[in-house]
């Protein structure tokens, strides 16, 4: 028995954005249905290192997808040249149990976690939106802008980065990808004047004041994907309509776990979850002056949809290496 091997290069040779959209809204809309088995994430905390290992199965019960993968948040890794973020995405055979094939889940994991945000930006910001406000100029911005522009016709993208490097790099990537007008500002204030906000930070502090946000906003929240991590001013989600990826992970690990453990907002005040509205079980958008906030941990069934598609892709085009298991 032997399992195909994906490295990073194979994964995007096969993987775009609109694909990736279109298999990750189908998973939602699954999850919606209660037609998935997952787990919230487990994690292992490295506090010595400032990082987390992380394992993420599910099962996909319409699409017969089946296995997990591995993932590590090490945010130091920047000073000795690493990625940030490192995944390893194993897929099983339903019947057997066997590994059928094991693939780079890093790149996987950006393009994935785009593609929920523009999904979900899709169905809750306004369909008019034009200007994209960024906190943070990181890999994870360039695939939610990827994802957006799939959606909109961005005409301004307003963005703000600590690390100057950071908004170069985007800068220079993006110009080539998106037709519309990058704009370096000085602050999270300024960025927020915007339709679409983005917010791809590793913080533990609220960087985003309420008092910044303007009616009829959609919000992607991105960065908050662990315990005690929070971008967003508490007193913005009780302003907002929130909608929530997964209820029970993202009160554990996403940027409603501190609100909710505080006391500012409660679980009542969770509007859905993403999959709840993809499959008609609950309305979206119901005005222009709405807030609306998504709050993005990241599902394992985001990974598996994809990967499943990588994987049929890559045998249809003999992409990969053989690897023997016995």
């Amino acid at each position: 028995m032997d399992i195909l091997w994906l490295n990073q290069n194979d994964v995007k040779s096969v993987l775009s954005m609109p694909s990736a959209m279109d298999v990750v809204e189908k998973a939602f809309k699954q999850h919606g249905l209660k037609k998935v088995q997952m787990p919230p994430k487990t994690y292992l905390y490295f506090d010595k290192h400032n990082g987390d290992l992380r394992t993420m199965p599910s099962f996909l019960e319409t699409q017969d997808i089946t296995g997990v993968k591995i993932v590590n948040v090490h945010p130091d890794n920047l000073k000795i040249g690493l990625p940030t973020v490192m995944a390893l995405v194993v897929l099983n055979s339903t019947k057997t149990g066997a590994p059928i094939t094991i693939m780079d889940g890093t790149y996987l994991t950006d393009i994935r976690t785009g593609a929920a945000g523009g999904v979900a930006a899709k169905y809750f910001a306004r369909p008019d939106s034009k200007v994209i406000g960024m906190v943070g100029a990181g890999n994870q911005a360039r695939t939610q802008l990827l994802a957006l522009a799939q959606v909109f016709d961005i005409e301004q993208v307003r963005i703000t980065s600590k690390v100057v490097s950071h908004y170069k790099e985007f800068e220079k990537e993006m110009e080539g990808i998106v037709d519309c007008e990058l704009i370096k500002t000085p602050g999270v204030e300024e960025v927020c004047n915007c339709d679409i906000l983005v917010t791809t930070t590793p913080v533990r502090s609220q960087v985003v004041k309420s008092e910044w946000v303007q009616e009829g906003t959609h919000i992607s929240a991105i960065g908050a994907d662990a315990k005690g991590k929070q971008e967003l001013d508490s007193q913005l989600l009780r302003r907002a309509k929130i909608v929530v990826d997964d209820i029970v992970q993202a009160a554990h690990s996403g940027e409603v776990n501190v609100p909710l453990l505080t006391g500012v907002i409660s679980n009542e005040d969770i509007y859905c979850e993403l999959g709840e509205d993809i499959a008609g079980i609950k309305p979206g958008r119901k005005s222009d002056e709405e807030i609306t906030i998504f709050d993005s941990t990241g599902l394992a069934i985001q990974d598996l949809a994809t990967a499943n598609l990588v994987y049929e892709k890559a045998v249809k085009r003999g992409i990969g290496s053989r690897l023997e298991m016995f």
